[in-house]
């Protein structure tokens, strides 16, 4: 297992926006392949130049893409990278593209022009084909820093799809709320078993060593998370990886005292969007942080990445101010060893100059807190 050494280590959240060559006008992908290709040091990005203006299919510029992604965050100076999920469609439609018995039926919106395709499960969930085990073994080829797969969890799967199956199975009963519950923990781990787990184990098989779970639905439904804590920790029993549980903006106090009894080696929350951006180390100045006592005064046994960056707007934040968002989280956790230094979120929501300078802003603010706490 991949301990974590460095102190304030620094991570992505998983996704960036499509690379810049992927869209435009011929001449504007090809001046963007060059630019980035530059900038980033990416290896034969003239060969990249040349497969645009011969009309490249976006099919034969995935992988470039996905190796520009991978350049961007070691560029950015990043301790743990990824390829900010240039292959994937879309975190809940890509992964059940790979699974039997989901029909997507229609688009649903989730927040200003973010859809998703929804699907709903028609019979017994069995895995195709890996949704993650292509990507990261390219990844794997190509990275000279360490990767952490990001993967969508089972409960989002599960609560962000109609069920057509499992709630016949209890349509017997008269109790609705009892109907509910046995249908969805069926769901859960029925998702669980043929899905999860084999995906989970084929990655590290293949040498995956960081794996992160995300679950943006997690705390939508506060009784149950109790029976998520079991059941991720079932899925997730006899491997030996570094793990990560992503829940973005939710009420974090909802999953204790259960998230304590998870086993997983890292904890990543949004803080930075509900925060102030004054400088300084004190609690009107840091409101964003404050859900860390709760975690610290419940002696969590793993470390927490708080978000120090915001996803969700082009304002840079200084290194100083990432400097006192992580000196903040590690005094209210009480130990600067428990704090990992990374965003709120995924970066998909900006474009690659803002998102760039993010990370470069990320990883030197990291630097002026561990100097600091030396």
């Amino acid at each position: 297992m991949t301990g974590g050494e460095v102190l304030f280590r620094t991570q992505e959240v998983g996704s960036l926006s499509r690379a810049p060559f992927l869209k435009g006008s011929l001449e504007e992908k090809a001046f963007q392949a060059r630019y980035w290709g530059i900038r980033l040091g990416v290896e034969g990005h003239e060969e990249l130049v040349e497969l645009i203006r011969r009309g490249a299919g976006t099919s034969e510029l995935l992988p470039w893409a996905s190796l520009y992604g991978i350049r961007f965050h070691e560029a950015a100076g990043l301790d743990v990278v990824w390829d900010g999920e240039q292959r994937r469609v879309e975190m809940y439609e890509h992964p059940l593209m790979h699974v039997e018995n989901f029909e997507f039926v229609g688009r649903v919106k989730v927040w200003d022009a973010e859809t998703y395709n929804k699907a709903k499960l028609v019979g017994p969930p069995r895995l195709k084909s890996s949704a993650y085990l292509e990507e990261f073994l390219f990844a794997k080829s190509k990275a000279t820093k360490e990767l952490k797969v990001p993967v969508t969890g089972p409960y989002t799967l599960m609560d962000w799809s109609f069920d057509d199956y499992f709630a016949r199975r209890y349509a017997h009963l008269e109790d609705p709320l009892e109907r509910r519950r046995r249908s969805r923990l069926d769901f859960l781990y029925s998702l669980i078993e043929e899905v999860m787990r084999p995906e989970l184990r084929a990655l590290a098989e293949a040498g995956a060593r960081r794996i992160q779970v995300d679950e943006p639905a997690l705390t939508s439904k506060p009784e149950e998370v109790r029976d998520y804590v079991e059941a991720f920790n079932e899925m997730v029993k006899g491997l030996d990886v570094t793990l990560t549980l992503h829940v973005c903006y939710s009420d974090y106090s909802l999953l204790l005292p259960h998230v304590a009894e998870m086993r997983i080696h890292e904890l990543s929350i949004e803080c930075a969007n509900r925060d102030t951006t004054d400088l300084g180390l004190d609690a009107r100045a840091r409101r964003g942080y404050s859900i860390l006592r709760e975690f610290g005064e419940h002696d969590v046994p793993f470390k927490i990445a708080p978000g120090v960056i915001d996803v969700h707007t082009d304002f840079v934040e200084p290194a100083e101010l990432v400097r006192d968002r992580l000196l903040y989280a590690a005094k209210l956790l009480g130990d600067p060893a428990k704090v990992i230094a990374c965003n709120d979120c995924g970066l998909r929501t900006r474009g690659w100059e803002v998102a760039f300078e993010k990370e470069r802003s990320l990883v030197e603010g990291a630097g002026l807190a561990r100097r600091a706490s030396s």
